[in-house]
C-alpha cells in the first residue's frame, strides 16, 4: 500500500511540474524587430513591448502582437497581388484649377505609429486612412492647373498631400503615419480628353519652337544692330566734334581780326580784300566788250603778266614791245 500510494504521490507531483512548466511557458512569448506586443489585463492595457522575449500572466493577461512595418497601397487604383494596377472606379478622378478632369494615382506608404490606438480608437484605421488620403489629394490638386498636375508640379502636389495628411491623421489619431505618398499616372480620365491634351501640347511645342527661332533670330540681329548703332554715334560724335572744332576755329579767327581791325581799319580793309582777290581772281574768267562784239580774254596772274611782254587791246589792235 505504501508503494502505491508513492507512486501516487510522485505522478500527482509530475502532473503538478507539468502544470506549472505548461503554466510557465504559456507565459512567455517573443516580440520581433518588425512587431510591438501591447499587453492587456481585463480589457485595459498595462503596457506595449518592444523587440525582445517577455513574460505574462496566463489568462489573465492577453497580448497583441501589431506589425509595424511599412505598408503599400494605391490611391485611386487597386494592387492585385503581382498583376497589373486597376483603376477603382472614379477615385483618382479630380478637378484642377481651371475646372478640367484630372485621373491621378497614388501609391501610398504608411506604418502603425502607435500601436494602442491603432487597435483601440477605431475598428478600420486603414480605411480611415484611405478616406484621408483621397479627401487630402482632392483639396490639394484643386489649387493646381490641369497642365501643372500632369507635368511641372508633381513634386509639390506630393508635398502638400503628406502635409496634409500628417495633419488629419493627427486629429482622428488612428495610430498610422505616413511615410511616403508619389504620384504614379496622371492622364485625363477619356480617350477623346487624352487626344485633345496631345493636340493641346503638340501646339505649345510649336509655338515653343516658333518662340526659340525668334529669340534666336533676335539673338543674333541684336549684335549687329548694335553695332551698326555704335558706328552711326561715333560718326556723328566725330563729325559734331570737327564741326565744333571748326567753328571754334572760326570764331578765333575772327575775334583775332576784329581785334586788329578795331586797331587798324583801314589797313585791315585792304589787306582783307587783296587777300579776297586773291583767292576768287585765279579761277574767273572776265568779258571784255566794247558794246558791239565780245570777245573772252583770260585774265593770268600779275606774275604771269609781268613775265610776259605782250599786251592786248579790245578794239583789233596791240602794240609789242
Amino acid at each position: 500500500m505504501r508503494t502505491v500510494k508513492k507512486v501516487f504521490s510522485y505522478i500527482g507531483i509530475g502532473i503538478l511540474v507539468i502544470f506549472v512548466i505548461a503554466f510557465v511557458s504559456s507565459g512567455i512569448y517573443r516580440v520581433s524587430e518588425q512587431e510591438n506586443a501591447v499587453i492587456t489585463q481585463f480589457g485595459s492595457v498595462i503596457r506595449t513591448d518592444t523587440a525582445g522575449l517577455y513574460f505574462k500572466i496566463p489568462f489573465l493577461q492577453q497580448s497583441h502582437i501589431v506589425d509595424i512595418t511599412t505598408h503599400g497601397t494605391g490611391i485611386g487604383y487597386s494592387i492585385p497581388g503581382e498583376g497589373q494596377n486597376i483603376p477603382n472606379g472614379g477615385d483618382g478622378v479630380m478637378i484642377t484649377s481651371d475646372f478640367n478632369l484630372l485621373n491621378i494615382d497614388f501609391y501610398l506608404e504608411y506604418k502603425v505609429s502607435d500601436p494602442v490606438a491603432y487597435l483601440y480608437n477605431t475598428n478600420e484605421p486603414e480605411e480611415i486612412l484611405t478616406n484621408i488620403a483621397l479627401s487630402s489629394i482632392r483639396s490639394t490638386v484643386v489649387n493646381y492647373t490641369v497642365d501643372e498636375a500632369m507635368t511641372t508640379a508633381k513634386g509639390q502636389i506630393q508635398a502638400d498631400v503628406k502635409e496634409e495628411m500628417v495633419k488629419e491623421l493627427a486629429k482622428h489619431n488612428v495610430g498610422l503615419a505616413v511615410v511616403n505618398i508619389t504620384i504614379q499616372d496622371s492622364e485625363p480620365p477619356t480617350q477623346e480628353i487624352i487626344q485633345a491634351f496631345k493636340a493641346v501640347e503638340t501646339a505649345k511645342q510649336g509655338a515653343d519652337t516658333a518662340k526659340n527661332n525668334a529669340l534666336k533670330y533676335q539673338n543674333e540681329q541684336i549684335p549687329t544692330a548694335e553695332a551698326n548703332a555704335d558706328m552711326i554715334v561715333q560718326s556723328a560724335e566725330a563729325k559734331k566734334a570737327a564741326r565744333i572744332a571748326e567753328a571754334e576755329g572760326q570764331v578765333a579767327r575772327f575775334i583775332s581780326m576784329y581785334e586788329e581791325y578795331k586797331n587798324y581799319p583801314l589797313i585791315t580793309k585792304k589787306r582783307l580784300f587783296y587777300e579776297t582777290m586773291e583767292d576768287i581772281l585765279p579761277s574767273l574768267k572776265v568779258i571784255i566788250t566794247d558794246g558791239e562784239t565780245q570777245t573772252m580774254l583770260p585774265l593770268e596772274s600779275f606774275t604771269e603778266g609781268a613775265a610776259s611782254n605782250e599786251t592786248t587791246y579790245v578794239g583789233g589792235e596791240s602794240n609789242e614791245e
